[in-house]
């Protein structure tokens, strides 16, 4: 199993080295969310050597979803996305644990599980805003992503609170294309992986990627009050 991991992973440990591959093994982080962020960051990262992953949701397929939650075929509709998402994770990667919840964040925080990241993969601001408390009362970091029409935020969160930066209130999304999740969830995906294997990152640091009026690709930064 040694030598087949290694060739698994060879451009991953020839960029890292054997050392840390191994040792993604041993992390465990938990996805909030199976649609568009959470579908890109289950691929990403259960291909990428992290021992264990727990998804939840509580939603079903829908076909308006597929356009952009790439884990799901037509031939899912009406079946649960983190049963869906879990076979897609497994199936491309014999070396990752997933285990699915079918429930709410609210179910997950009864379960006193204590990974060592969660990521937001919702939709919903007050979800974020339990996310963040729950992230601080266990002493765990969260990756917040959101995305909307062409845009979206990605924030490593540490020591600021999610409350003193949103406006957390409920609100109906936008439309969305299928790039631009893939974008935002590559960016969680690549400071998940980071903090991970022990590399230093940003925190507490608000990324807002766009499209302007001109078309033009763009990043802004803004530190978060502590």
């Amino acid at each position: 199993m040694e030598n087949e991991m290694e060739r698994y992973f060879a451009r991953q440990i020839k960029l890292w080295g054997l050392e840390i591959q191994q040792s993604l093994q041993t992390k465990h982080i938990v996805i909030i969310g199976c649609g568009g962020l959470g579908c890109s960051l289950a691929i990403a990262l259960g291909s990428s050597g992290i021992g264990k992953i727990t998804l939840v949701d509580f939603d079903e397929v829908g076909i308006h979803n597929i356009h952009r939650q790439i884990g799901f075929k037509v031939s899912d509709e009406g079946k649960k996305k983190c049963e869906v998402l879990k076979e897609l994770v497994v199936s491309r990667s014999p070396f990752v644990e997933v285990n699915s919840i079918d429930g709410s964040f609210e179910d997950f925080m009864k379960l006193d599980i204590v990974p060592d990241l969660i990521l937001d993969a919702t939709d919903n601001l007050p979800v974020r805003a339990t996310i963040d408390s729950f992230a601080k009362d266990k002493n765990i970091p969260w990756i917040y992503g959101s995305v909307e029409e062409f845009h979206g935020q990605i924030c490593f969160f540490d020591k600021a609170t999610f409350g003193s930066v949103f406006n957390v209130k409920e609100r109906v999304p936008n439309g969305i294309a299928c790039p631009i999740v893939m974008n935002i969830a590559s960016i969680q995906a690549n400071l998940a992986l980071k903090y991970l294997i022990g590399t230093s990152i940003k925190k507490d640091f608000l990324y807002y990627v766009f499209y302007n009026d001109e078309g033009e690709f763009t990043l802004q930064k803004f530190n978060l009050p502590i």
